[in-house]
């Protein structure tokens, strides 16, 4: 499998320290996320998720851990809208250049609102996409955060 993808470029470029770990993504697995926690052997709160919405009718990007499910009032009250819904997975797709299960916040075609789960600040390291399924990339929040120019707040129901 390559380890190239434009996420790990945009990482790369930006002279951002990280490190790829491959695993066997299963495409059955009900949630990709805690999938790769378990090949990975880490707890699910170290693996984010990365989530595609609409919020009042614009594309935005969250990040959160893979054993939470993403509050949509809090997403949308920590970008400043109304009302914000999960993105069409063909739309997700189109929007960010990335196969679903494989969506990175990084590297993405088109730049959007991110918000990261205020959560990963409290890790070291943690466990993102890297732009294909069975490919994650662990990193230091701040270098996410600095990288993504993005928020954080609390995104979990």
């Amino acid at each position: 499998m390559s380890k190239s993808t434009p996420a790990t470029q945009a990482l790369s470029d930006a002279g951002v320290s990280f490190a790829l770990v491959t695993y066997d993504y299963d495409p059955d697995a009900e949630r990709a996320g805690l999938q790769a926690a378990e090949a990975m052997g880490v707890v699910p709160s170290e693996v984010f998720k990365t989530l595609m919405a609409e919020l009042d009718g614009r594309p935005v990007c969250a990040i959160l851990p893979s054993d939470e499910e993403a509050n949509m009032k809090k997403l949308a009250a920590a970008l400043g809208g109304k009302s914000a819904h999960m993105m069409k997975p063909a739309d997700a797709e189109r929007l960010t250049g990335y196969k679903i299960g494989g969506i990175s916040p990084l590297g993405q075609r088109k730049s959007v609102p991110t918000v990261l789960d205020e959560v990963a600040t409290l890790h070291d390291e943690i466990f993102l996409n890297g732009g294909r399924r069975g490919l994650q990339i662990r990193i230091r929040p701040a270098d996410l955060i600095g990288i993504l120019n993005c928020i954080t707040a609390d995104l979990v129901r």
